[in-house]
């Protein structure tokens, strides 16, 4: 099984590692030596005990132990490749009936973080904290003498963040203060041990994913020089449309540029907000775009080519947008000063976040609904337009069947490329959420991570390139060719489509359209 772990951990972009806490007696010979941080190996180590029972025999009184976790492990070094630090808690606790977990107990930790870069170094304070975790713990079996010395089943606590991993060795101190005066730890049991999970992305997996940001910048960028060269070169100013794909075309270069590349010398512990916000705006930029792009292509509006017309669909998903940031912001924001809060160790943060993750899940999946709806709208349009195919000579007929048929194809894919972002937001928030409700995981695999990032740039890439403003002028040329009764829906087909001229003619011919 242990050989299994570094095989299976490649196909998951993060990787996790378990710690069992060592007691470390921190005596009076320690205060006047000066001995602030306990290890819990090596050269240097602390007095340890076993148990409490140990304690409770040399006379050692709770306020002493203090619980030391070295990270990593023996004879291993953390890296910056590893991008952040989750480090998950969970407590052991006995059931006494003497001593038993009180309903709504909670467990204050008095907490610091060392690092350092050398095993030679002394360690350097980074954070210090007194932090309060409520217990949610449940004992399955009948609580009796018998039962005395089974384990409570207690819910996996968050514990600390970090935002960047800048050093090799990182010491947390762990003190669990106890007065019945303060009513500070009174009533959560007997703990025996506390157990850490840091959770970090994986080196092989950071190289990859940096590698195909510096690969696709430059790829998305070209594109997007030379789709705004071809629309500067027409005599017309540039349609709604083409700027929306412009824009979408910014935000994905913002997503791309691979600013991560300095995490791995400078100690940058925002690089996980800004990464958040990064990908807030391209999410605002991609759904807006979805509907600005069905609505256009919609040939029943009176009115199109204004953004003005899609502020009912698109300032919900701009204030969506807005809420998300300010949620991040309340978690990660208060990160970068304490990375021991979190927004789920309080009942209120615990059902905002979790109210959060429901309704962001929901919105998502009514989204994906209404464009579905759109993208139907707009292929019924375009079928009412097949009529007049027939009338027209066998050369355009199978051109403009092409580019129907072109259409359909790029709706399509949209359509699908929407669907697979929706669940990847879904599973991205539920893969963020799921150490607080219990055992239920969701594994973002790293194929599934990379695959929809590469999807958005090769279907950003294929926007422009596909509308592009054409200087071929198929509807001015041929449509001399047909009757005049035919002309009209020949431009409105031709620039629905390919978009050669813009609504502008579109615009033209609907009174024309609407009267035959």
């Amino acid at each position: 099984a242990h050989e299994l772990v570094p095989i299976i951990s490649h196909f998951f972009p993060t990787t996790a590692v378990h710690y069992l806490a060592t007691k470390c007696v921190d005596s009076v010979k320690a205060h006047h030596q000066g001995k602030k941080w306990f290890m819990p190996w090596g050269p240097y180590q602390c007095d340890k005990i076993r148990d409490f029972d140990e304690a409770m025999a040399k006379r050692i009184e709770a306020n002493n132990i203090v619980f030391a976790v070295h990270i990593p492990l023996p004879n291993k070094e953390m890296s910056p490749w590893f991008q952040f630090m989750l480090v998950i808690l969970q407590f052991d606790i006995a059931f006494k009936m003497y001593n038993q977990i009180q309903e709504g107990a909670v467990a204050t930790l008095d907490v610091g973080l060392a690092y350092r870069d050398s095993t030679l170094s002394k360690w350097t304070e980074m954070a210090h904290s007194v932090e309060k975790r409520k217990l949610n713990c449940n004992f399955t079996t009948t609580k009796t003498v018998e039962n005395e010395g089974r384990y409570y089943e207690c819910d996996l606590l968050p514990f600390m963040e970090l935002g960047s991993v800048s050093h090799k060795y990182y010491l947390l101190n762990i003190r669990l203060p106890v007065s019945e005066r303060k009513n500070l730890n009174v009533g959560i049991g007997e703990i025996k041990d506390i157990r850490l999970v840091g959770i970090h992305q994986n080196g092989g997996f950071t190289k990859v994913w940096f590698a195909m940001k510096t690969f696709l910048t430059p790829s998305i960028l070209i594109i997007m020089i030379w789709y705004w060269r071809r629309i500067t070169m027409m005599s017309r100013p540039p349609v709604l449309l083409e700027k929306v794909i412009f824009a979408l075309g910014i935000s994905m270069t913002f997503i791309n540029i691979p600013v991560e590349w300095f995490s791995i010398g400078f100690d940058w512990t925002w690089m996980l907000l800004f990464g958040d916000i990064r990908q807030g705006v391209f999410y605002a930029m991609l759904l807006s775009f979805w509907i600005i792009f069905c609505g256009e292509h919609l040939m029943d509006q009176s009115e199109r080519n204004r953004l003005s017309v899609y502020w009912k669909q698109v300032g919900p998903i701009v204030f969506g947008s807005f809420c998300l940031f300010i949620f991040d912001m309340c978690e990660r924001g208060v990160q970068l000063t304490n990375p021991f809060y979190s927004i789920w160790a309080s009942d209120v943060g615990t059902e905002l976040a979790m109210a959060f993750i429901i309704v962001a899940g929901i919105c998502a999946c009514l989204y994906f609904l209404f464009l579905c709806f759109m993208v139907f709208q707009v292929f019924r349009n375009i079928s009412g337009k097949r009529s007049s195919l027939p009338a027209m000579t066998k050369a355009r007929r199978l051109h403009y069947e092409g580019l129907i048929f072109r259409f359909k194809f790029l709706m399509l894919v949209t359509l699908a490329c929407a669907a697979m972002t929706v669940i990847f937001f879904i599973v991205s928030q539920v893969n963020e959420g799921h150490w607080h409700w219990g055992d239920y995981t969701v594994q973002v695999n790293s194929a599934f991570f990379t695959g929809i990032y590469g999807m958005w740039n090769l279907y950003v890439f294929a926007l422009m390139f596909l509308y592009a403003p054409s200087h071929k002028r198929y509807g001015d040329e041929q449509s001399s060719g047909d009757q005049g009764g035919n002309s009209g829906e020949d431009i409105q087909l031709t620039t629905t489509i390919t978009h050669v001229d813009g609504p502008t003619e579109v615009y033209k011919m609907m009174g024309k359209e609407s009267q035959e």
